[in-house]
């Protein structure tokens, strides 16, 4: 019997401290260009496609390498002059150097590449963006450091534990970015310590700011390791002179060894619990663990077309998984007889009963629950929504709860999606169970300058 060929891995064509020339061909998921050697990718910052580059070879492992520009020989016209080198390396807007326009037809390609990848035929439309593509960000959580014997706040290097002092984060709303300053400045002035990772001492973790894009109601989090925050009352006093549109100066503790940053214990120190904001004429509550959509503007876009894309009528029932706070279940409450919102995070669910209550709205009904759990148990009592909405995590769908919209039956199925990966491995399942697709994927540029998209894909149930 003959044996079968072998094909062992083939040694590296490059090695680290060489230099090699190159074309950029394309942009990774963390937007670093991609040059390749005899067909071997090598990841590099700030490189982007069409460019030639001479490059300094960083680190070599056995399917790729990193290298760094050392010259570039020829530039993309799609390059930004004098882009925010801080906000590239650090990876807090990697997508920078990229003319905008640019930006919007990377993230069409990069949608319809997944769905070639899984062999799904599928028009994807232009990538809907934002007149302002920076500044739009209504949330930050900074890590806090102390470099040289001085409390610092910014963002880690790329692939490192390693701060960057950073006050302009670019893609922050600037009342937020100086809100993450005054608090470092008066933590300074006080003497209170950083959290050390490694040491395990100190007090400080990360400062979380969140404003309101219409209310302009201010949050400001200090999480630290310790039960206690340090002369608590004098930090509430200068924040409330430093910062007028403060409503609620909070105390979080994380004492968890995790990359989790918030906690699930909060103290207020002054103020309200929690602060509100506007989205599609409702008004929110929003506490210090709620999620929130961090681009307000965008967000506003992507639920109504959402709920266009729905054809909601005003007999339909409706279901909402992953309900949040419940932007998405209230946003289109007026349009339908009910809707059915189902999350997992208790309080979550507080706040949307709250958020429901504050907006006069009772045609909805809240469920703390596990949401393929729960879609599972609608699906066995017989629920049948008219259309069912899904914004899951990055992870995606779980088969189960794909099965159990599939047993509930309804005519339309809405995924809005945060990671177009994922989207299209589930719809390769949604299809099987029963639907097809109905019109062309739309992506939106929820987070500029970075290369995440925000999806909408609808399907619709073939008739028996």
């Amino acid at each position: 019997m003959a044996k079968a060929n072998r094909v062992y891995p083939q040694k590296a064509p490059v090695t680290k401290n060489q230099e090699v020339e190159g074309e950029v061909v394309d942009i990774t998921y963390q937007g670093m260009g991609v040059v390749k050697i005899d067909n071997f990718p090598i990841f590099v910052v700030d490189a982007i496609p069409g460019e030639i580059v001479r490059l300094g070879i960083t680190k070599v492992q056995k399917n790729f390498a990193f290298g760094r520009v050392i010259k570039r020989l020829q530039e993309s016209p799609n390059r930004v002059q004098n882009a925010n080198q801080i906000a590239i390396t650090t990876g807090i807007a990697p997508l920078a150097n990229l003319k905008y326009d640019a930006q919007l037809e990377f993230k069409q390609r990069q949608v319809e590449q997944l769905f070639k990848k899984v062999n799904i035929d599928v028009d994807v439309s232009p990538t809907i963006g934002m007149a302002d593509p920076t500044k739009y960000r209504n949330k930050a959580q900074v890590p806090v450091q102390e470099i040289n014997g001085r409390l610092e706040t910014g963002f880690y290097r790329r692939g490192s534990h390693n701060l960057v002092p950073v006050e302009d984060f670019y893609i922050q709303d600037p009342k937020v970015d100086e809100a993450v300053t005054v608090t470092r400045d008066i933590l300074r002035d006080l003497g209170l310590s950083a959290y050390d990772e490694t040491t395990k001492k100190g007090v400080v973790r990360h400062i979380m700011a969140r404003r309101g894009y219409y209310s302009h109601e201010l949050m400001v989090v200090i999480v630290t390791n310790t039960k206690r925050l340090p002369q608590a009352d004098e930090i509430a006093t200068r924040l409330q002179a430093k910062l007028p549109e403060l409503k609620s100066f909070i105390h979080n503790i994380n004492h968890d060894d995790t990359n989790v940053i918030m906690g699930q214990w909060n103290e207020t120190i002054w103020g309200a619990d929690d602060i509100h904001d506007q989205l599609m004429g409702k008004d929110f509550v929003i506490g210090p663990n709620s999620f929130y959509q961090v681009n307000p503007q965008t967000t506003a876009t992507l639920y109504t077309l959402a709920a266009e894309k729905a054809g909601l009528k005003p007999t339909d029932i409706a279901v909402d998984a992953y309900s949040g706070i419940g932007t998405i279940t209230l946003s289109i409450a007026d349009k339908v007889k009910h809707v059915y919102g189902v999350e997992v995070v208790e309080n979550a669910v507080a706040d949307a009963e709250q958020n429901a209550r504050n907006n006069q709205i009772d045609n909805v009904t809240f469920v703390t629950a596990d949401a393929p759990e729960q879609m599972v148990a609608w699906a066995a009592e017989g629920l049948k929504p008219n259309v069912v909405f899904v914004d899951p995590p990055r992870k995606g769908l779980t088969a189960e709860l794909i099965s159990a919209v599939a047993a509930m039956a309804p005519e339309t199925f809405v995924y809005i999606s945060c990671n177009p990966a994922t989207l299209a491995r589930d719809a390769v399942q949604i299809l099987a169970e029963g639907f097809e697709i109905d019109g062309p994927v739309q992506p939106l540029d929820q987070f500029p300058q970075t290369t995440h998209v925000e999806t909408i894909m609808v399907f619709k149930r073939v008739k028996a």
